[in-house]
């Protein structure tokens, strides 16, 4: 027992010593340890191993277990730079179950990392061709399970299925959750999200921590499938979503479902701050589910542009502040206190936008319990309208039904 022992012992020293020798490098771009598939070099590797992958395309689903970096690199002499995650032939399949359904995950890069930090830095995850035939298993480019860590400059493209399955509640870019006590401190920066079929970055539950900063999040445009949301923060989640550009989140019917350009949705004290929001349904909107729950947000220095169908900026929540925001191009209201979620919106700070081309600049379903000042309005059907949730056409062609339009994802 004892020499076998010692054996193990010295094999550990020795693998320990042969990784702090030499790079950990996935192709062969690189002198150091070589693997060919990024799993193999994740599954050899021990913990704090920075992975360097070359180049090329690798077709293959990854699961992390311990804290570590995967860094995609660039080749001068090949005028190369694109380390490619893609489907493996036989398609994405299922490798988790979600922390609050249950339901089946087929996530591309799936990190377990209990407690370890894990870096994703200069990688593309591309989800195209991935052969899933139904609405089950959902589709995740990258999803952190009650794991920290960062991810930076990677290109998450494709989450989505064919177009006979586009009504499917599936398909998220990055996704972060937390369950069964577990944490989740995720920092998701300088990304680009494109073509998820319903969300691009999204955070979820008790738990999970996100700061969100610096990312492009554009959607499919115009869609008669899942009604999109480029960035959401729901179900107990906290964070920050911070200088952002997003998007394109356009429901063909919004009198059923609504998409938003950021959600908030049943959490608590969300810093949104200097976003570039553009071409949706919701701009910005931060919606309680049940009283106080999505209390206390601020919403500060934004620009949205183009919403349609309803508000620049929707609180449906009470005791947030909403100030120094460039509101342009709503068809309902420039911003919205608004009561169809749980009821009064009230204790709201709106001071200091400005709102040009709106149904009505503000639109507060109180009469008071709510500080409105030092606006600027241009263009606005009605400046400032309370005790209503609803703005008088001929400038608004629709009216939200209620909060049951919201569409965040709970996978």
């Amino acid at each position: 027992m004892r020499t076998s022992l010692l054996a193990l012992t010295f094999s550990l020293l020795v693998t320990t010593h042969v990784f702090a020798a030499g790079a950990v490098v996935v192709g062969t771009c690189k002198s150091g340890i070589h693997f060919t598939t990024i799993q193999a070099a994740v599954t050899a590797s021990p913990a704090g191993t920075t992975i360097n992958i070359c180049p090329g395309v690798y077709p293959e689903q990854v699961t992390i277990s311990s804290a570590m970096t995967l860094i995609g690199l660039s080749s001068v002499s090949a005028n190369q730079g694109a380390a490619v995650i893609t489907a493996p032939a036989g398609g994405i399949v299922q490798n988790a179950t979600s922390l609050s359904s249950g339901n089946p995950i087929a996530a591309q890069i799936l990190v377990q990392s209990n407690g370890g930090s894990v870096t994703i830095n200069n990688l593309t995850v591309d989800g195209g061709s991935s052969l899933i035939t139904g609405c089950a298993p959902n589709l995740i480019g990258i999803y952190y399970q009650n794991s920290s860590g960062t991810i930076t400059h990677s290109n998450v493209l494709n989450q989505a299925l064919t177009p006979d399955l586009n009504g499917c509640q599936s398909g998220l870019g990055i996704f972060v959750q937390s369950g069964s006590g577990g944490t989740s401190n995720v920092t998701v920066s300088s990304n680009n999200v494109q073509n998820y079929q319903k969300n691009g970055i999204t955070a979820n539950e008790v738990g999970t921590s996100a700061k969100i900063t610096g990312n492009t999040v554009i959607g499919q445009g115009l869609t008669s499938g899942a009604a999109e949301n480029s960035i959401q923060i729901a179900f107990g989640a906290t964070g920050v979503i911070q200088a952002n550009t997003v998007g394109s989140d356009d429901y063909v019917d919004p009198t059923t479902a609504a998409a938003a350009g950021i959600l908030v949705y049943a959490s608590k004290s969300v810093s949104i701050v200097k976003n570039n929001v553009s071409n949706t349904q919701l701009g910005i909107s931060v919606d309680s589910q049940n009283p106080g729950d999505a209390d206390g947000a601020g919403i500060t220095g934004n620009t949205v542009s183009m919403t349609h169908a309803y508000d620049g900026i929707d609180a449906c929540s009470s005791h947030n502040t909403i100030s120094s925001n460039i509101v342009s191009g709503s068809d309902e209201a420039g911003i919205h206190l608004d009561g169809l979620c749980t009821g009064a919106s009230i204790g709201n700070s709106v001071t200091a936008n400005t709102i040009n081309g709106a149904c009505a600049g503000i639109l507060s379903n109180s009469a008071s319990g709510n500080t409105i000042s030092g606006n600027k309005f241009y263009n606005a059907g009605t400046l400032v309208l309370t005790g209503s949730d609803a703005c008088t056409p001929p400038l608004r062609p629709v009216k939200r039904s209620g909060p049951s339009t919201l569409n965040p994802a709970r996978p």
